[in-house]
């Protein structure tokens, strides 16, 4: 079974990575017009890259997601609104702090605060500014936890705290330094990349079916935009204070 899985997983990765490869193809034959480069390296890469994501879509549907939904369903069981909400927090907060995409863009951000003079250009400044902005960013994905286990638990439609937390966005943009608007902007699509998505997914869709009278489908999801969300408010937050 397991056989016949990784069969359907692989076949599935090559389908969905096809227009990548077809779009990187015609452009570099047809429209630069130049031989591919590194011709060995391209394959090699690319088989990889077909195994490591047919590896990881099995791995979420074995382990991350029904492990988020049964712990969700477990807490929800209990009836401990404390205790749930602070699994909340520590999976949004371990989840967004272990994001890869997140590492490389913090380090990224770093650099080119040291380039402008808003940091000193040390080491040393770089990976305190980079720290800073990974646990901004985790904080505030903790935080997203929090209140979307709260509406789901009251019944709130999704859209009153998207509202509300893009209204903040808006007020907070003027005054926010230049420099990290863009950043701050980034930083929840950063942030809600391939650990964060599956686990705060496993987590809503596990509570709704857990809690009576709530829909998984309609209850269930509406998390990830909040985890994209609260980057944006804490990381200018985060500039205002340190530059």
């Amino acid at each position: 079974m397991l056989n016949n899985r990784f069969i359907k997983y692989l076949l599935g990765s090559c389908r969905d990575l096809a227009p990548i490869f077809a779009v990187v193809l015609i452009f570099q034959v047809l429209i630069i017009k130049q031989p591919l480069p590194n011709l060995v390296d391209l394959i090699s890469g690319s088989l990889f890259l077909i195994i490591g994501l047919t590896l990881f879509v099995q791995g979420l549907e074995l382990s991350l997601f029904p492990l988020g939904e049964d712990i969700a369903y477990d807490f929800a069981r209990k009836g401990s609104l404390l205790w749930l909400l602070v699994f909340a927090f520590c999976l949004g907060f371990s989840a967004a702090v272990a994001e890869p995409a997140l590492v490389a863009a913090a380090e990224k951000a770093a650099d080119i605060a040291s380039q402008g003079n808003s940091i000193e250009a040390t080491e040393t400044a770089k990976a305190d500014y980079a720290l800073g902005l990974r646990v901004t960013v985790a904080l505030s994905i903790g935080i997203a936890l929090i209140i979307g286990v709260l509406r789901i638990i009251r019944g709130w439609p999704v859209y009153y705290p998207v509202f509300i937390g893009y209204l903040c966005v808006a007020m907070m943009t003027p005054f926010a330094p230049k420099e990290i608007i863009g950043i701050a902007y980034d930083a929840g699509g950063i942030a809600t990349s391939s650990i964060t998505v599956p686990l705060v997914t496993a987590l809503g869709v596990g509570l709704a079916t857990a809690i009576k009278g709530r829909n998984p489908m309609s209850d269930g999801f509406g998390l990830v935009v909040f985890a994209a969300l609260m980057p944006i408010i804490f990381v200018m937050a985060y500039g205002m204070a340190k530059l």
